[in-house]
């Protein structure tokens, strides 16, 4: 399955414990991780920033996630009553990427319920699907 994790779920399973780590381990270990040039500068702004990560280590994590994903370009996309413009390069990236699902926390990605065919999930919801309890 090709997978695009969203920045929040990177930032949340690569500097802490829980949900978010499990589903990255996951994707990494048993999918195929798509990233982009978009989740990749916001994910060095917030392990750097929120986080307060040393530079080395976000380098190492921005490392290992360009050796193991696979980066993909956007494309343009209709994005019909969205209210965050911030996030349209985001989708605009799993659909140019042919994700499988977007991997999401981001309540207003999540109310757009899939973009293009491509279901857009939270994390728990995508763990109960690979866990085989949803639909």
């Amino acid at each position: 399955m090709r997978v695009l994790l969203d920045t929040n779920v990177l930032a949340s399973g690569l500097a802490t414990r829980g949900l978010c780590a499990e589903v990255v381990e996951a994707v990494i270990n048993e999918h195929q991780l798509l990233t982009c040039s978009p989740v990749m500068k916001e994910l060095e702004r917030v392990l750097s920033r929120k986080f307060r990560l040393p530079a080395q280590v976000v380098r190492g994590f921005l490392g290992l996630l360009e050796s193991e994903g696979e980066l993909v370009g956007a494309v343009t996309i209709r994005v019909v009553n969205f209210e965050d413009p911030d996030d349209i390069p985001i989708l605009a990236c799993a659909v140019g990427g042919r994700a499988d699902v977007l991997v999401t926390g981001d309540k207003a990605m999540l109310d757009l319920g899939k973009i293009e065919g491509i279901p857009i999930l939270s994390p728990r919801r995508f763990w109960q699907r690979l866990a085989g309890l949803d639909e």
